[in-house]
């Protein structure tokens, strides 16, 4: 065979050029910190889309403090991401928002009214974003063992947070699957 190719098993093959990884590394820290704030934009949208279905509901309340704090972690990640001297990619921003648009449209039984099922449905989303974002946090967390930039205490509360809104969104979700499931309704306002 020629001598030529490149063998990664071979660590002092001197074909095997090393550098390009390395600085990839921010470049990739960059798409993977635009990624994650492309779906809290689309977070921040649909919580907000979450409160406005439920107003009235004996659990707005929660829903509320949880779109709040949705927004909150939103604007902690653009601190971060300044901090790792990484720029928002104003595309990505819009892509969110357009995600969450995009995220309306589906097959719920219904095609301009809101469906029961899209209770149900936004809020394990909503979940499922949630479980993202802690997994952000987490690698960030990981990061933080050798970058002097990111506060791991900060991070270990941010974990924290997540864990506890993805309690409260699975308790919710499940309230809400035990009524729309078995009537085939929404919850009717104020419903305990």
């Amino acid at each position: 065979m020629n001598g030529t190719l490149s063998n990664p098993s071979n660590p002092s093959n001197p074909s095997k050029d090393t550098s390009s990884t390395r600085d990839s590394g921010p470049a990739l820290l960059g798409i993977y910190l635009n990624d994650h704030l492309t779906g809290a934009g689309a977070g921040v949208e649909l919580m907000r889309r979450i409160c406005r279905a439920h107003r009235g509901q004996d659990f707005a309340p929660q829903l509320a403090e949880l779109a709040q704090e949705v927004s909150e972690d939103r604007r902690t990640l653009r601190t971060i991401m300044e901090s790792l001297g990484v720029r928002p990619l104003r595309g990505r921003t819009a892509l969110g928002q357009v995600t969450e648009k995009v995220g309306r449209l589906k097959l719920n039984g219904h095609l301009f009214s809101r469906s029961p099922l899209s209770d149900l449905l936004e809020l394990e989303a909503m979940r499922l974003g949630v479980e993202g974002k802690a997994a952000g946090w987490r690698s960030l967390h990981a990061l933080a063992r050798t970058d002097a930039r990111l506060d791991a205490a900060e991070l270990d509360g941010l974990v924290q947070r997540a864990r506890r809104q993805s309690q409260t969104l699975e308790s919710l979700r499940l309230r809400v699957a035990a009524h729309v499931l078995a009537t085939g309704d929404r919850l009717p306002p104020g419903h305990a």
